[in-house]
């Protein structure tokens, strides 16, 4: 058994293009990866995997007893798809966006969970990662790309912890609860 055999993964990916750039939100698949930020459970460690990287990432996503993200199966699962030809359904994914939009029967970003549960926020937009991958600052882009697993994995073991998360109600700015059920850490 490797390190990552088993392991619980927190994933995030920038793209290299916007929306507007591919023809809409319906061609994910056009979007590119420019950098996937990974954090390990078993390692206890970040990682950035550039595009010429994401290979690598098959056997770890395959083993892994949990994958766990923000809007996985609606935005990173398919911009991944054609570098990872896996079966995304089958995989062992908790999407943090999917859950909370379930119980609220809205959706709610990532940066209002955040500030409402950790008291933290995302460290800028995705149109500035994809600025920081045109001009070639992979060093701003991971450090963007790894603040956003870190926030999801902050939140995940917040809501393991606490059954609950927070956001921030857009048209009030009143802190909301939201029931969580995934369960405990370990």
């Amino acid at each position: 058994m490797t390190a990552h055999d088993g392991d619980r993964l927190v994933i995030d990916l920038e793209t290299q293009y916007s929306f507007d750039e591919v023809g809409g939100r319906d061609r994910l698949d056009a979007l590119k990866v420019s950098v996937l930020g990974l954090y390990s459970y078993a390692t206890d460690q970040f990682r950035i995997y550039r595009e010429e990287d994401l290979k690598t990432l098959e056997p770890l996503f395959t083993r892994a007893s949990q994958i766990i993200g923000f809007n996985l199966r609606r935005f990173d699962y398919p911009v991944l798809a054609p570098y990872l030809p896996l079966a995304y359904d089958r995989l062992p994914t908790l999407d943090l966006m999917e859950e909370v939009t379930n119980t609220l029967g809205h959706r709610v970003s990532l940066d209002s969970l955040a500030e409402a549960t950790l008291g933290s926020k995302k460290s800028g937009h995705g149109l500035d990662a994809i600025r920081f991958f045109r001009e070639g600052d992979f060093q701003r882009l991971s450090e963007y790309c790894l603040t956003d697993v870190r926030l999801t994995r902050d939140l995940y073991e917040f809501g393991a912890q606490h059954g609950e998360l927070y956001y921030l109600q857009k048209t009030t700015g009143q802190r909301q609860r939201v029931p969580v059920a995934w369960g405990t850490l370990f």
